[in-house]
């Protein structure tokens, strides 16, 4: 076990972090990732850098196991798998201790299975899983407010933005999942788009209706929908902001 260290003042020096920004490359694709609202992809360093895609790849992978960046897909609700985007790991606000306990059993549970889609898996528990959260809300509410009240109960401090097709959009500007999402990017979105799913379903809303963007704002992730926001006072403790 490697002993912790202390620096000049007395603070605990993070290895792991100290040897991933111990080469130049690596310390100037941090530089341009937390340059990008949107975060970067692997084609997107290289033509920045002049790096081949797998030395990027290679170096990028390096960041994210030393919990400076964080990446996923954007699912953008198609089945086809788009391109690894990274982007800088913000503050955290951790879930409830027995969600993440629940999140990460699960992560355990499909990495022993080893085969199938592990986000379609994960998207399946997660719609199981919203379907009971959302049945522990107050009744009555409107679909929005059902999966406002979920989100804020798992801590992802959501905030409406009614689009201008008069549709919805809600800013997940936490992750409170996002030492897992380093773990597993895959299942954990996927767990996050089956919780959304789920929570609209049992509110009588489509389920089909939600999708999640992660990194779709500069400052969080992305819930589209096509259902109305309703008026700010439906949906307490959730902002409301236009775009």
């Amino acid at each position: 076990m490697e002993t912790p260290r202390t620096g000049p003042t007395g603070e605990v020096v993070d290895a792991a972090r100290h040897r991933a920004l111990g080469t130049a490359s690596r310390a100037r694709i941090l530089e341009l990732v937390r340059a990008a609202d949107s975060g970067l992809t692997i084609a997107e360093v290289g033509e920045r850098t002049g790096l081949h895609p797998s030395t990027a790849r290679d170096h990028l992978d390096r960041l994210v196991d030393a919990r400076l960046l964080v990446r996923a897909r954007a699912s953008g609700g198609q089945p086809e798998r788009p391109a690894w985007r990274y982007r800088v790991i913000t503050e955290e606000t951790p879930a409830p201790a027995p969600y993440r306990a629940l999140a990460a059993a699960l992560l355990d549970h499909l990495s022993r299975r080893g085969r199938g889609d592990v986000r379609a898996e994960a998207a399946r528990v997660g719609h199981d899983w919203g379907r009971h959260l959302a049945a522990a809300t107050p009744p009555g509410g409107k679909p929005v407010d059902t999966l406002l009240a979920v989100l804020r109960g798992l801590g992802f401090n959501p905030a409406l933005h009614p689009t201008a097709d008069g549709g919805t959009e809600i800013h997940l500007s936490t992750c409170p999942f996002l030492e897992l999402v380093a773990r597993n990017p895959d299942a954990i979105c996927g767990l996050h788009v089956g919780v959304l799913r789920g929570a609209l379903e049992h509110a009588g809303a489509p389920p089909s209706d939600a999708v999640l963007e992660p990194f779709g704002a500069p400052t969080a992730c992305v819930v589209r929908l096509s259902l109305p926001p309703g008026p700010p006072s439906d949906a307490p403790g959730g902002e409301t902001t236009t775009n």
